[in-house]
């Protein structure tokens, strides 16, 4: 069967049907997809964080599903919500699709991030498409709600605090070096991609969760960060921010780091540091924050 082509839908007819099975559950969503614009009514303060993802410059095609990336999509966005200690309530997408891509194809990637606005609680509240002609570009938006006295900056960490990572690092970093080893040799040599035994690697650098849970067990506890901020750009780079916000320094020591046995596996198949993939990867998702 011939797949449908989105010149022959038109943008207006395309978005109502990659959009038809959306819906809302937040309180805050008064108006989603639909009209000119979302209707949102917020009772604590309003987070805003918004995240661009590149063809060619954030991810490959050739190794990276439709629907990975739709949820992928989510996740790197909201997870700056979390980081501010809020709660990701709404998101909207703007994508740039070029001529390659037909129906199925965007139904495989807002697919994606339906299945992740499900699992995080957020509704996809807005959704705008063009034409492009350098490859897929999604550009995304997400809201968030926090009380007053609970948002966490970057600038509050204080001498002797203790700083925290809310899971393993290097992950991410580790599953794209492997895709693009496999890649280099199916062009190259024509062999077919051997991926077996990496699928934790794999599902960290393609299918990246939130650390929400993180955010619900600090308040369970009622413990306050002082400062936090999200690991996209790596441990190292993130912390950094951390500490010139806030003026201190800090002190990471090496066997401390969190880093799964088969990231250090894989590093060491690639005759990697594991060490330099933990502090500088990035992609983790992970939460990085300080404790007084």
């Amino acid at each position: 069967m011939k797949k449908k082509s989105i010149a022959d839908l038109g943008k207006f007819a395309l978005i109502e049907e990659i959009t038809k099975h959306v819906k809302v559950g937040n309180p805050s969503t008064l108006k989603g997809i639909g009209d000119d614009a979302a209707v949102l009514s917020f009772k604590e303060n309003t987070v805003v964080s918004s995240n661009m993802l590149l063809e060619g410059i954030h991810f490959d095609l050739m190794y990276t599903p439709l629907k990975h990336l739709g949820y992928k999509s989510v996740v790197a966005t909201i997870s700056n919500i979390l980081a501010m200690n809020a709660i990701p309530t709404q998101i909207v997408f703007s994508t740039g699709i070029d001529k390659r891509f037909n129906l199925e194809m965007l139904q495989d990637f807002i697919s994606g991030v339906q299945l992740a606005c499900e699992k995080y609680h957020v509704d996809l509240v807005g959704i705008d498409t063009t034409s492009s002609i350098t490859g897929l570009a999604i550009s995304t938006s997400a809201l968030g709600e926090v009380k007053a006295e609970d948002i966490c900056y970057r600038k509050g960490a204080q001498q002797n605090d203790l700083l925290c990572v809310s899971g393993d690092l290097g992950a991410a970093y580790l599953g794209l070096q492997l895709l693009e080893r496999e890649k280099a040799l199916f062009e190259k040599q024509n062999v077919q991609p051997d991926l077996s035994g990496n699928d934790y690697i794999l599902e960290r650098q393609l299918k990246p969760e939130a650390r929400k849970d993180i955010i619900e067990l600090l308040q369970k506890h009622k413990l306050q960060a002082s400062a936090m901020t999200s690991v996209s750009d790596g441990l190292t780079s993130d912390t950094l921010q951390i500490c010139k916000a806030s003026k201190v320094g800090c002190v990471i020591y090496e066997d401390k780091l969190p880093i799964d046995f088969t990231t250090y596996n894989m590093a060491e198949e690639l005759s990697l540091n594991a060490t330099t993939c933990a502090l500088h990867g990035g992609e983790d998702y992970e939460l990085v924050f300080t404790l007084p």
